[in-house]
């Protein structure tokens, strides 16, 4: 059965140790509290996973440890992306072989492929492993977009499933919801997005702040789903301010600052990302206690 890639997706942090490897202790803590919190599904080695920085070895063995912890009780979506498409496919295939339920794999970055290259690049992966693809569209970061026709000719190949949508172009959201064939999911790459895009058809969200808060940002996104809009737009309000600072610089600086604030883990970063600078980071605690949030005693 085709893994069902819908509602509150969390694209999880990587936690790392002070000498600088990937803490695997607290990395089964983060995953057990995703699961109890009722999060669908997650998102290892994506970017707010620090990725880039990841050996291929290690991300091999997050997803492994995420796909353990979670014992087939949500699906594992396993990031795979980057500029050079053999790499990639190699990557996908690890990523299968790791017990990954699904690969989010973002565009190519820097070189800026056509139309036909970014479809050529995604059929190739389609065609490297069995699994479910989510394409991962993110122009601000990559320096490419994916129009709507290659969206639809891409969700015309069998195992292309879904489109995780950053653009910030409503626009463009509304088209894809619109034109995608029945059955592919529309998902937000934007926590701000998430509302307005379920309103419009789309059906949910891979969350940063779910890292932080997964059982109201889970809440928000079933009760957008299920056509409670007075609440989704509660809740919404309650957390905006918080997804608002987790960008007040890049991803994820503040979302493993204010995790380390409420005691989630250690605040250690992979070059090139570093610690907030100390006004953001002020900033980030404030809206922690606007929003009552406190360590969290179970880790």
């Amino acid at each position: 059965m085709t893994p069902n890639f819908s509602g509150c997706g969390t694209a999880l942090v990587t936690p790392f140790t002070a000498s600088g490897a990937v803490d695997e202790a607290r990395m089964h803590v983060l995953t057990l509290r995703q699961i109890e919190n009722g999060v669908n599904f997650l998102v290892p080695c994506g970017t707010t996973g620090e990725n880039p920085t990841l050996s291929g070895a290690e991300q091999r063995k997050i997803v492994e440890s995420v796909v353990e912890t979670t014992a087939g009780r949500i699906p594992v979506l396993a990031g795979a992306g980057g500029y050079n498409t053999q790499t990639v496919t190699q990557l996908a295939a690890d990523m299968q072989r790791a017990g990954a339920d699904g690969i989010l794999s973002v565009t190519p970055y820097y070189n800026k492929p056509t139309a036909e290259g970014l479809y050529q690049h995604y059929q190739a992966i389609a065609d490297s492993v069995s699994l479910p693809i989510v394409v991962y569209n993110v122009p601000g970061r990559t320096g490419c977009n994916i129009d709507v026709d290659t969206v639809c000719r891409l969700a015309e190949l069998p195992n292309i499933v879904g489109i995780k949508e950053a653009s910030a172009d409503m626009a463009q959201m509304s088209e894809i919801c619109r034109s995608a064939p029945s059955g592919f999911s529309v998902l937000a790459g934007d926590d701000l997005f998430t509302l307005p895009l379920v309103a419009i058809g789309g059906h949910g969200v891979i969350s940063v702040v779910s890292n932080e808060v997964p059982g109201e940002m889970s809440q928000l996104v079933s009760a957008a789903l299920n056509g409670d809009f007075a609440e989704a737009r509660r809740l919404h309000t309650k957390l905006l301010p918080l997804m608002q600072v987790n960008f007040i610089e890049s991803n994820p600086i503040p979302v493993k600052a204010a995790m380390a604030h409420l005691g989630l883990l250690n605040p250690h970063y992979r070059l090139p990302m570093v610690t907030p600078k100390p006004a953001s980071l002020e900033q980030i605690k404030r809206v922690l206690d606007a929003l009552g949030l406190t360590p969290d005693a179970r880790c």
